[in-house]
């Protein structure tokens, strides 16, 4: 079995994979003060609850977004599921992608994992859109060539923002308003949040499209994703998995390829 994880700058997510299959997931929030033996303790017990004991963990894979978290998870690693876990990003792991961009090592992990599920999964010219903490757009060309992308503000983060910089403004939790028009102050901000976000999504999207000058697949992923892919046909397919799945294909493809030399 594959434990594979990955940690964002919000949540931490570990999976436990079967035969490429997720057999057990949960998420844990990203703490720079989390030890080893304290992620030991919370993750045992709910492997557990699945049936799954830590000794049959053959593998691990890391992909991280918070390089102050990394020690702590490679100890994790290292000292409970006996043996030295592959980090994306680093030295000698590769992901198979071919990265057309002047500083490669700039691409972040998470936005390569998602790359390498997605070529896997979906055929043609893509545009991937993760709604993590940072909302990101990746373009895959159909040979599975990372061509680039765009970075903006995730949707909480604004959230938060428009409540920290505006004293009368609530603290909210984002949802798909009833309306456009808001009749209240939450309603009004709710309307703004969400279709200010579908629109930034819409427009996007389509200058991606109109730049790359093919027909391109959307694919949407990350915590938010279920919840924007209903306000937009722009979004056409919602995959939860997209970075366990990439993580498992990046860990098989480097295991395949230290046992072929």
């Amino acid at each position: 079995m594959l434990l594979a994880i990955d940690v964002g700058n919000t949540n931490t997510v570990f999976a436990v994979l079967k035969d490429s299959a997720v057999i057990g997931e949960w998420r844990s929030a990203t703490k720079d003060m989390r030890t080893a033996d304290e992620y030991m303790v919370w993750l045992s017990q709910l492997m557990q609850l699945n049936g799954i004991a830590p000794s049959q963990i053959d593998g691990t894979i890391i992909s991280t977004v918070v390089p102050q978290s990394l020690f702590d998870i490679r100890t994790l690693c290292r000292k409970y599921f006996r043996g030295e876990p592959l980090v994306v990003g680093e030295d000698g792991v590769t992901t198979g992608l071919r990265i057309n961009m002047p500083r490669p090592e700039q691409v972040g992990a998470d936005r390569l994992v998602n790359a390498v599920a997605a070529h896997d999964a979906y055929p043609g010219n893509l545009i991937v859109i993760d709604f993590g903490t940072a909302t990101t757009f990746d373009v895959v060309s159909e040979k599975g060539d990372y061509e680039g992308g765009v970075i903006a503000p995730g949707v909480n983060l604004s959230l938060q923002a428009l409540h920290g910089a505006a004293a009368k403004l609530p603290h909210i939790a984002v949802r798909r308003p009833d309306a456009v028009i808001g009749k209240d102050t939450v309603s009004a901000m709710l309307s703004g949040v969400y279709w200010g976000y579908i629109g930034l999504v819409e427009g996007i999207v389509s200058r991606l499209k109109e730049e790359f000058g093919k027909p391109m697949t959307v694919i949407s992923t990350g915590g938010l994703g279920h919840l924007l892919r209903h306000g937009t046909p722009a979004i056409e397919h919602f995959d939860p998995d997209l970075t366990i799945r990439g993580l498992a294909l990046i860990y098989q493809y480097n295991h395949n390829k230290g046992q072929h030399g």
